[in-house]
């Protein structure tokens, strides 16, 4: 089953003071799998971001479509993305994007803040989010008061929250030392064995081949998609 399809996807940008048009992406055509973990690679310009942020609903493509589950989110208006992005998707960012002002517990709520789910409920979701990534000792800690990959195992904690049909991940480890870089990516691991769905951008094989699948993306079109040894556990039936 695809929980996430684009066809003949197109992005067209304008650069600011001219009128020269860049193709970001060029007819772009992928299915993934409820249960799949992966990987967009390529290099920079390549496309590979523009494809994230057009999943993430973060951006309209110029033509194509983009089915998540059975609904077409192509052509809804700003609140009806926001919607989409609010209750069926889940990010993680390479910079972690916490908010400084909040404690970890109610970072890891935000989502559900703006979905109108009251405090008792998001706080007990988040008790076990928190407890899920091992972080429950630091609930009342600010971010600053974290190492990097604490706050990546909150950014986590915080896009599994809503329950998102697919967690998107925009180089994960980027700004991680390799030791913490591996436990934020067995991390990973466990949610794909779960039988979450993980789309991530990365850049470096390493990370890229953690996935059961890898695309390749080259000036806005697919240059391979291969699969790789990695396994997924089988979803409990």
């Amino acid at each position: 089953m695809y929980i996430a399809t684009v066809e003949n996807l197109v992005k067209t940008y304008t650069k600011p003071g001219s009128r020269v048009c860049v193709q970001a992406l060029r007819g772009v055509s992928i299915g993934f799998r409820e249960g799949e973990s992966v990987a967009i690679c390529g290099a920079s310009g390549s496309g590979k971001s523009t494809l994230l942020n057009l999943l993430g609903c973060l951006d309209r493509p110029t033509s194509g479509r983009y089915l998540l589950g059975d609904v077409d989110v192509s052509h809804l208006s700003d609140d009806q993305l926001s919607e989409v992005r609010s209750r069926h998707i889940g990010f993680v960012f390479q910079s972690f994007n916490l908010v400084q002002q909040l404690t970890v517990l109610e970072n890891i709520e935000v989502p559900l803040f703006y979905q109108g789910v009251e405090h008792a409920v998001r706080r007990r979701k988040a008790l076990t989010m928190i407890e899920a990534v091992d972080l429950a000792d630091r609930a009342d800690h600010r971010p600053t008061e974290l190492s990097g990959g604490q706050q990546q195992r909150v950014a986590i904690a915080r896009a599994m929250i809503n329950d998102p049909l697919i967690i998107l991940a925009d180089e994960p480890t980027g700004n991680l030392d390799t030791a913490t870089g591996e436990m934020i990516l067995r991390l990973f691991d466990e949610l794909r064995d779960s039988g979450r769905t993980i789309i991530l951008v990365t850049h470096e094989p390493d990370v890229a081949r953690r996935c059961e699948r890898i695309i390749t993306l080259r000036d806005g079109e697919i240059l391979s998609d291969q699969k790789t040894h990695a396994v997924a556990a089988p979803l409990a039936t």
